[in-house]
Parts: structure tokens; sequence; C-alpha cells
């Protein structure tokens, strides 16, 4: 293969074909918003059971079922504008007349408080004070990302939700909105909903191992999200299915389990339900395998190593090196994971898991061959498929 063929040989022996992970992320992102429990998320499940199939694997659906989140009305009426949003899908509704009240800065007395907040904040700092002491009869906040848009946050605590309704709006009202929240400016929110019973998801894989006496190596990956998720999914399932054609031609000893999950952005409630039904996996698992958000983003600024423990990030550290990739911050031991590590940590299992930095995370405009890099991308999948198969044998 000279070196601009699409094909690189990794350290590992496993052909990782660049053109069909880019034709991947492709036909992922343009099947449109992979919310859990919709339509688009229930297509991409049948998707991803037949790209499973040509593998020559069986792939198993496994339902759970939630109480969907259905915007009807969601906005922000002031100074002669309808500003749209979206809520927060684990706080309060109004009903479909809303909250009239003036706006003003968190902590005030104004009956609609204001701020901007970072994707994922939403539950520290001062908005999730705000939250939590229910001061305000509503919030508004400005989604900041790291681009221009509108980027709205996850649902950890969906099936507990707290505080009063939350309105998230993208970042080029903030100045207008600041405004006239200084101002103390009359407005009307409204985040109107209705509820359905909603049926999501897991996509399951097994790859048998030889010696069924061995607990497993559990390979996961999140396929729900915000919007069409190009750069946020689109790389850990490339991964996670060039890992699967690994185990599969390496004849492991103990068995390899995959699992993409739905319910990401709703507090991880899929990989809960995956779980809830095999008692006892976590802690007694190999390890398992965590391929979280943003790998291979193109407008990244960098990979985290969250690892269990200096024996787990040491072997993913080698397979990445050994990939041509750098790391460029591990999780402190101890420390507690994000993603879907956090199950795992959470019910002390052991675990490796890569999560990158994105620009355009949870924004609107996750979209397109560009937001991708799918040089790095195979490289990650060879590194994972390294360290998968390496755990798969011992």
């Amino acid at each position: 293969m000279g070196q601009g063929d699409p094909r690189r040989q990794h350290q590992g022996g496993w052909l990782i074909v660049r053109e069909r992970i880019g034709a991947l992320i492709r036909a992922y992102e343009e099947q449109g918003f992979h919310r859990t429990g919709t339509a688009v998320d229930q297509l991409s499940a049948q998707w991803l059971a037949g790209e499973i199939r040509q593998i020559g694997l069986a792939p198993m659906r496994e339902d759970f079922t939630l109480s969907r989140v259905d915007p009807v009305s969601a906005s922000l009426a002031v100074n002669g504008r309808t500003i749209e949003g979206l809520p927060l899908f684990d706080g309060g509704f109004t009903g479909s007349a809303g909250i009239s009240g003036s706006l003003g800065a968190l902590a005030s007395d104004a009956p609609i408080g204001f701020c901007e907040n970072p994707p994922n904040a939403q539950e520290a700092g001062a908005l999730g004070e705000a939250r939590r002491q229910n001061r305000h009869e509503a919030l508004v906040v400005v989604t900041r990302g790291a681009r221009p848009g509108f980027c709205p946050s996850n649902a950890d605590s969906f099936l507990h939700p707290f505080g009063p309704p939350v309105l998230q709006v993208e970042s080029e009202e903030s100045t207008f909105l600041a405004d006239c929240a200084r101002q103390g400016t009359k407005a009307v929110l409204t985040a109107h909903v209705e509820r359905r019973q909603a049926t999501a998801f897991n996509i399951v894989t097994p790859v048998a191992g030889t010696d069924k006496s061995l607990a497993p190596l559990v390979v996961m990956t999140p396929r729900s999200g915000w919007w069409n998720c190009a750069s946020e999914r689109g790389g850990g399932l490339a991964c996670w299915l060039e890992i699967m054609r690994a185990a599969r031609d390496a004849r492991p000893t103990r068995d390899v389990l995959f699992v993409a999950s739905s319910g990401h952005e709703l507090g991880h409630i899929g990989l809960d339900d995956f779980i809830a039904r095999r008692p006892g996996l976590v802690p007694a698992a190999r390890a398992w395998i965590h391929l979280g958000a943003n790998i291979g983003a193109a407008h990244g600024a960098g990979n985290h190593l969250q690892a269990s423990d200096d024996a787990m990030e040491t072997m993913l550290a080698e397979a990445m090196t050994g990939a041509g990739l750098r790391i460029d911050h591990r999780l402190p031991r101890g420390a507690v994971p994000r993603g879907e590590a956090f199950n795992v940590h959470r019910g002390g299992g052991r675990f490796i898991s890569i999560i990158g930095s994105n620009a355009l995370f949870h924004n609107t405009r996750d979209c397109g061959a560009e937001t991708v890099d799918l040089d790095v991308i195979e490289r990650f999948a060879g590194a994972f498929a390294t360290a998968a198969t390496s755990l798969a044998r011992t």
C-alpha cells in the first residue's frame, strides 16, 4: 500500500478502511436529529443493525421505554421579539400560557432569571445553584459553546427532574438578552411540552470467545444525542464497528459484548437498562472500553484519556502511541470520569475511555464531512482494536 492509499496497516495487523469510516459517519449524520425514542433514533438503530449483519455477526435489539419530552412551544417573548429555544428536559415546564415577569440576573428578585452557560454545565455553578434554590419562576439560558450557535445541554437528571423551567437559546441572542435583563424588561417564557410513552433501543452484539467460564469484555459507545452529531458520535460508532471486525477475526478467549446505547442525552438511561439486565456485570467484566464523544473531531483541541487504574491506562496509552496518537490529558487517578465511563466507575468496574474536545459540541452545525478527521478516527480504531483484542485474550 502506498502512502496515498486510503487504507493503512496498523501494528495489530487489522486493515482499517478510511473510506468505510467516512461513509459510515455520513450515513449516520444524514439520518437527522438523533434524539432518544424518536423515529430517527429507531431508524438509526435498524441501520446500525444492518451494518453489523454485513460484518457477519448477529445484532440484538434491546428495547426500553421512556416518557419522551416533546416540545410544543418553547420561546421567550420580550421587547417585541419572540426567540425560539428548547427547554432543559430535566427541569420544570410551563403550561401553554407560559410565565410572565421581568428579566433579571441570577439571584435577583426577577421572576425570570438570565445567564449564559456552556453545554453540559447545567447542574454546576450559578445555574445549578439557581435551579436547586428554585428562587426564580423560570430561567432563560444563552448556550455558550466554543463556536456561535445553539448548543443545548443533556438532561442528566431526566428521571429525577428538578427546579424551574429552563429555556435554552442560541448564543447570538446574548447581547440582546443581557440588555433586557439589565433593564428588567417584561417577558413571557414558554416551555410547554407533551409527554409521550416511547420505545428506544440498545443494539447489542456478542462475539463469542472460546472459554465461557471467563467474564466478558464490554465495548460500548452511545448512539443518541443532540442534532446530527457527525463529529460528536460518528467517530465512536466508527471505532465500535472496526473493533467488532477485529474481535470477529481474533478468535478471542473470552466473549466480547458490544453495546451501542440510546438515551445518552437523558442521563445514560439506555446504558442503565443494559446494565440492569445483567446484574453483577459491571464489576465482574474483564474491562469496559468506552468510546466517548468527539473522537476524531476536526475542530477539537485534544483528547482526554480516562482509566480506572494504572494498568488500564498504560495499555491504552501504549496502543495510542503505537498508532501515532498523542495523549493530551489524563484523568487523575480516583477522579470521576465523564460520559458512560461514569456508570462503570459508579459500579466499581475497570474501564478505559477516550473523550475528545470539539468546538461544535452539541451545536446544530455538527454535520458535514469537514467536521471529522478520518485519519485520526482510523488511528483510534486501530489503537482500540489492539487494546480490545489483547484484553479479550487475557
